[in-house]
């Protein structure tokens, strides 16, 4: 009886982490082709993948990074909070704040689907142990003494 029980959980848990590697490919490549589609390219004078298309997590890290460095020479290196409220550059502090937190919501996203799908393996390499483990108790048990 053991044995069965743990070759049904081994097969639920290995069809969890299908699911989860699955549920993650799919966000990635959603995220991907979204980015994709607003062509971002990275600006030339980025730290590093200059020119790059925005498309992946590390090109929309370096796009960020470069939007702060520009929205700082714009406004004197102050922050959106660091201006006063009547002051034109706010807008465009704002303006760049919000590019930086889209683009590093992205990253974040690449980031989740990345776990996920390596989660989902692991589980899936869980369910196949378990599975085999259940195998070979039940051979043990047929075994003449």
């Amino acid at each position: 009886m053991p044995s069965r029980t743990a070759r049904t959980l081994g097969t639920i848990v290995a069809i969890v982490g299908i699911v989860m590697i699955i549920a993650g490919g799919v966000t990635y490549y959603m995220v991907h082709n979204e980015l994709k589609a607003a062509n971002i390219t990275v600006a030339d004078d980025a730290a590093f993948l200059a020119g790059d298309e925005v498309d992946g997590p590390f090109s929309a890290y370096a796009q960020a990074q470069i939007i702060d460095e520009h929205a700082l020479e714009a406004t004197n290196g102050k922050t959106y909070a660091q201006l006063d409220r009547d002051d034109p550059l706010r807008q465009t502090a704002m303006s760049a704040s919000f590019l930086r937190a889209s683009l590093f919501t992205s990253v974040v996203a690449f980031g989740v689907a990345a776990m996920a799908m390596v989660l989902g393996l692991m589980q899936v390499f869980i369910g196949w142990a378990l599975v085999s483990l259940s195998r070979r108790e039940v051979a043990y048990e047929r075994a003449p003494a």
